[in-house]
């Protein structure tokens, strides 16, 4: 009479001196920790797939958001060389008040570079004020950009050019600590002597061509600059 053999249980554990190969141990623990494992394996395809779509619609974003960059630079260079005809201003106005709504609404490269044009564009009309705005505005959004430096730089030059020295100090300060960016920060060590010296403050004044001279000691324009002022500011 033939002998009937029972099915193993799977997830029986093993008797004293009970061998089980890695296969059986494998399988044995998969049975008693199906449901965690089957759990986790979902929520791994469900963070998956997320990544995934988060990924690809910030992608997409980023490219429509390019292509609408690119659409008013293209607006702007048509109108830069009539910018200030009164028969412009009102396709001027459309512009400014279109990209300004794009530049709320953008952050990083996007942010910073809508901002630098709105700048440009406050420039190239000479209202200084809001062109000292929007280049700041710039920086803050490309922080982590090169644009944040030579944003900075260019609020500065919009500051002094509208009459705001304190201010201009102040901003070409701030883009000569990212120097490490800023290929011209030298130039704007240099400014920062230049302003001291309109205000009449001559010790400030070399006090800044000097910091220049340790900084950029290799330096051939901006080097030479700043010892030519500092050998005149302590001649007087």
């Amino acid at each position: 009479m033939t002998q009937l053999v029972k099915p193993s249980n799977p997830e029986a554990l093993p008797q004293a001196g009970e061998s089980l190969s890695i296969g059986e141990g494998l399988n044995r623990f998969i049975q008693r920790n199906r449901k965690p494992i089957i759990f986790g394996a979902l929520g791994i395809f469900i963070f998956l797939i997320g990544f995934i779509a988060t990924v690809s619609i910030r992608e997409l974003l980023q490219k429509r958001s390019f292509s609408q960059l690119e659409a008013f630079n293209q607006r702007y260079d048509l109108l830069r060389v009539d910018l200030n005809e009164p028969s412009k201003a009102a396709d001027v106005q459309a512009l400014v008040d279109e990209l300004s709504l794009f530049a709320s609404k953008q952050s990083g490269y996007a942010g910073a570079r809508s901002y630098a044009m709105l700048g440009s564009i406050y420039a190239d009309k000479k209202a200084w004020e809001d062109a000292e705005k929007a280049w700041t505005h710039a920086a803050k959004a490309g922080a982590k950009t090169y644009l944040a430096a030579v944003s900075l730089s260019n609020a500065a030059f919009a500051a002094e050019e509208g009459g705001n020295i304190l201010g201009a100090i102040e901003l070409y300060r701030q883009s000569v600590s990212l120097k490490d960016t800023f290929p011209a920060a030298a130039r704007a060590q240099f400014s920062i002597g230049r302003l001291e010296e309109v205000q009449n403050h001559p010790e400030a004044a070399i006090e800044a061509y000097q910091e220049l001279l340790n900084t950029w000691p290799t330096d051939t324009v901006w080097t030479s600059l700043a010892q030519s002022r500092i050998l005149f500011l302590k001649s007087r």
